[in-house]
């Protein structure tokens, strides 16, 4: 199995083992897929994870907790924004601050921007691997004001390190405010335009409805999150459930689906992005002014220009860069409503500049988890549009 792309079965001839992956197109990433079939259909159903592993809660003892901040981009790389928010939620809880209220909001601006940006790639690559070409042109041209706007913010495109601990890089600009309203006043007419591609499409309607189903239970039971786990009608969304960066302060809707196939899941992600058009409606009309970080020389840079001018400044500035800040002793959990589901970190804290230990409960895993559940029984086709559905990176998964 290991040697060979396809072997027969000792057993029934008929049974044949194929790898699919870890170099497919289909598979979003290096996912290695060992499947028994039975002519088209599937037997069994055998994932095999770790060739993406970079050691990152290993390397995170040997970092501070600023130098950790890029390592989170490099997850869930399709939404490093929201990565970011959540790492720097985790080691403020351990620290007890809390962030001014303009901070927060922009922090929301920027989850609810990753969430629009990495629901618009899976749309697109989810209907590609279907053989609906169209829709990604749509929604990869869309993307693309998308990463203007995320370039415009931090500078890059891909890997933000936008969030600081107590903080942000820097204040928004209201030119970049005006930017943002106008991409979200624009998407819900291009929201429905995607929708009237798929939506009533019967051949996606025969590819996706009644197809890799699962029950709620069976989905919390697998530790699912996300828009796969509310698809299943589970309605649990951090940001109503256990809020934070002032989430509960905003109206919005929790879509849920009732079949928890892959049907439901196209449509709630499509609704999510719906709802966060909603929230970054709100988030642009009540954003108020004020500073965007903490004011702790011993936690966040002092200002430029006092470096530059006062020694007591250019000390904190030196011992900030070289050495970070400590954190007090402790352990702590936080998790946060990223666009794959529950982006969790556990951090136990000794006193120290870097975590003592760092572990990340990274969503893509555990939903990857139910792959067999859901391909078993099915067709090798089907087991494309599963893995489309859930919406895997791996490098979340592997980290």
């Amino acid at each position: 199995m290991e040697h060979h792309t396809i072997e027969h079965s000792p057993d029934d001839p008929e049974i044949i083992t194929i790898n699919m992956g870890p170099s497919h197109p289909a598979t979003h990433g290096v996912l290695r897929l060992v499947l028994q079939l039975n002519g088209e259909k599937v037997e069994t159903c055998v994932p095999h994870l770790g060739y993406l592993h970079r050691g990152m809660e290993k390397i995170a003892e040997e970092r501070t907790y600023l130098q950790f901040i890029p390592y989170t981009d490099r997850m869930d790389y399709l939404s490093p924004l929201a990565a970011n928010v959540g790492f720097a939620l985790a080691c403020e809880k351990l620290l007890d601050v809390e962030v001014p209220a303009r901070c927060q909001v922009i922090r929301v601006m920027c989850c609810e921007l990753a969430r629009l940006g990495s629901h618009m790639l899976w749309l697109g690559t989810h209907a590609l691997d279907l053989g609906a070409a169209t829709v990604f042109f749509h929604t990869f041209k869309d993307r693309e004001w998308h990463y203007d706007l995320v370039e415009d913010l931090c500078g890059a495109r891909l890997t933000t390190s936008f969030t600081r601990v107590g903080g942000v890089m820097h204040d928004v600009t209201k030119d970049w405010v005006g930017k943002l309203k106008e991409f979200a006043d624009a998407m819900p007419q291009r929201i429905d335009d995607y929708e009237s591609l798929l939506t009533d499409n019967s051949i996606w309607l025969k590819r996706t409805q009644g197809v890799g189903a699962i029950t709620g239970e069976t989905a919390l039971a697998y530790g699912m999150t996300g828009p796969s786990l509310r698809a299943a009608g589970v309605e649990l969304d951090l940001r109503k459930k256990r809020p934070y960066c002032g989430y509960e302060k905003y109206d919005f809707e929790v879509p849920t689906g009732t079949q928890g196939d892959i049907y439901d899941r196209y449509l709630v992600r499509i609704e999510e992005m719906r709802q966060s058009v909603r929230i970054l409606q709100q988030a642009i009309a009540n954003l108020p002014d004020g500073p965007v970080n903490v004011d702790d020389p011993k936690i966040f840079l002092p200002p430029k220009e006092k470096v530059l001018t006062s020694m007591e400044e250019l000390i904190h500035q030196f011992m900030l860069v070289t050495e970070g800040f400590a954190c007090p002793a402790g352990e702590i959990y936080h998790s946060t409503e990223v666009p794959k589901g529950e982006l969790g970190f556990y951090i136990i804290s000794t006193g120290g500049r870097s975590p003592y230990r760092l572990r990340i409960r990274s969503p893509s895993f555990n939903n990857l988890a139910t792959l067999p559940h859901l391909v078993e029984g099915g067709l090798v086709a089907d087991v494309i549009a599963n893995i489309a559905s859930l919406d895997p990176v791996m490098g979340e998964v592997d980290r």
